[in-house]
């Protein structure tokens, strides 16, 4: 009998125990016929034996022991076999997550040790952007909007219109006016990590599908010979961001001031809660090697006073993370704008 055989015919055996209800034994047998393959260094076929365990114990309800069984082809046979980052190894890994029942609690230790493996012994340290947009996407089909943004500006190219798609589902569930807000949580992760493409693409996204389900919502098209920007008068903030990107594209410093300057309410306003303070001033750090202040108030209000306002406090200080949307569902439609010419900086050269 050939070594494929018999591994087929391993797991047969233990998906009829399985399948019999026979799960602690079953799960018993797999890793001790996985250890022997392991100690004999024979890597593949213990691969073999401890995903198809791990998936029929996972398909069947027995989470506990279908996520042992996945650790352990991670643990024993991925990370201490050396096996490199590749797409056989990825795609046996994705088929395991797959099974895994949105409530197990291995689950996530799964997802953290693959994510890890794969940075050990992949391209990319922080995790391959193949499994970080499957998981992302994964948390974004079960509305776990929090676990999907860990993951997917970590992703794929295409991963940016997956999050801002997620991000706007989240944003429905609250007040209409808060859809910079969400917005900001698509668009800052990439330009942190310097992915303009993507932040832009997260920013289209989300702006289409929120004048798509509010056609009433006034908007207007501010074009110029290499720049073209979507105006929302009735949101300020929308048009910092959109603009926050134009200046990122031209790498241009000083409209990201006047940016800064013309837009200090409005940030100012949801600054306490949303803690956008910080991450601007990083993003002026990053993309305009404007430094950051180190004055122990708001790095961006600290950041504007010295290099446009010449001194004054900061804005204290506040938490780092949003807080939730509403959990009360509502029926509810963006206002239209009043109308009139698009509020855009006058010192601003979109040029």
């Amino acid at each position: 009998m050939s070594s494929t055989a018999k591994i087929e015919k391993t797991i047969a055996r233990q998906k009829e125990r399985i399948a019999n209800g026979d799960y602690y034994e079953a799960h018993q047998q797999l890793r001790v016929i996985a250890s022997r393959y392991i100690k004999s260094a024979n890597h593949d076929a213990a691969a073999d034996v401890l995903a198809g365990g791990a998936k029929a114990l996972l398909q069947a309800g027995h989470g506990g022991s279908g996520g042992d069984l996945s650790r352990m082809l991670l643990n024993d046979v991925y990370d201490k076999g050396n096996w490199e980052c590749y797409e056989a190894s990825k795609a046996r890994l994705l088929e395991i997550l797959k099974a895994f029942p949105s409530n197990e609690p291995t689950r996530k230790r799964y997802i953290q040790e693959m994510i890890g493996w794969s940075g050990q012994h992949g391209p990319v340290e922080q995790g391959d952007p193949d499994l970080q947009d499957a998981v992302g996407t994964l948390y974004a089909e079960e509305s776990e909007p929090y676990d999907c943004e860990r993951h997917l500006p970590l992703g794929k190219p295409s991963s940016a219109s997956t999050l801002a798609t997620s991000t706007y589902n989240w944003y429905k569930e609250d007040s209409p006016h808060l859809a910079p807000l969400y917005l900001s949580r698509a668009v800052f992760p990439y330009l942190l990590l310097g992915n303009l493409s993507s932040a832009n693409l997260a920013y289209s996204t989300f702006t289409s599908l929120l004048t798509s389900a509010n056609p009433h919502l006034f908007t207007q098209s501010v074009s110029t010979t290499r720049s073209e920007l979507r105006v929302f008068p009735s949101m300020p903030l929308m048009n910092f961001l959109g603009l926050l990107l134009l200046s990122c594209q031209k790498s241009d410093a000083k409209l990201f001031r006047d940016l800064a300057k013309h837009y200090a309410i409005n940030i100012k306003e949801v600054e306490e809660v949303w803690g956008w303070g910080e991450l601007l001033a990083q993003i002026g750090e990053g993309w305009f090697n404007i430094r950051i202040p180190r004055q122990g108030g708001n790095p961006l209000f600290d950041m504007m006073n010295s290099m446009i306002f010449g001194g004054g406090g900061g804005a204290g200080n506040r938490p780092s993370t949003p807080s939730a949307p509403a959990t009360q569902k509502e029926t509810k439609k963006v206002e239209a704008g009043s109308g009139g010419k698009p509020e855009i900086p006058q010192v601003m050269d979109l040029d």
